[in-house]
């Protein structure tokens, strides 16, 4: 009989382009920590984070804002000792939230996540304006007012098209897409 995998494993499958186990392979030297530009927002610094997935603490992870508040700018990952590709792994985490749908509705991040997977399942490729519309919101009137003006600029310049483009053999992209991510399929 196939036994469930645990939290930690299925962190692992999403990990598709890397090598080992980065579970197994952290020290928890706090490299990760110490090198985050935005760890003081984060509930859990990374290194805290991936032994949390390394303990199978499923609902604390995911009760964190850390994976949400990576800015992706890879410091962690150049500098961690062990070659783990931390960065990564916050997006396996992000992923795992947004398939599952255990994020906090206050957060921008899940909701753009999802919108930009859609709009590149939809068209094959990233339409701005649709992206804007979801924190576009949160501003303030004054921001609000200016980007639109800049959007509106940029549109009239051909600098944003008006209405997205799609890829050629989009329904094979599609198909592919519905295969490895679960967003893809409602398109």
């Amino acid at each position: 009989m196939a036994t469930k995998p645990t939290f930690r494993q299925e962190i692992s499958n999403l990990l598709y382009a890397s090598h080992g186990d980065p579970f197994s392979n952290c020290i928890q030297c706090g490299t990760c920590s110490g090198t985050c530009p935005v760890a003081e927002f984060m509930d859990e610094p990374p290194r805290r984070l991936i032994g949390m997935i390394n303990a199978n603490m499923k609902e604390e992870v995911l009760d964190c804002n850390t994976y949400w508040f990576c800015a992706s700018c890879y410091h962690c990952t150049v500098r961690c000792p062990s070659n783990i590709d931390i960065a990564s792994v916050m997006y396996a985490v992000k992923r795992y939230s947004i398939w599952h749908k255990t994020y906090s509705d206050e957060l921008v991040g899940p909701v753009f996540s999802e919108t930009f997977m859609k709009t590149v399942a939809h068209n094959g490729k990233s339409y701005e304006p649709i992206l804007a519309t979801t924190y576009l919101f949160g501003f303030g009137a004054k921001e609000f007012f200016q980007e639109v003006q800049g959007a509106t600029r940029m549109m009239l310049k051909g600098r944003i098209p008006v209405l997205p483009s799609k890829i050629k053999h989009l329904k094979n992209f599609q198909k592919m897409i519905k295969r490895i991510v679960p967003i893809g399929e409602e398109t």
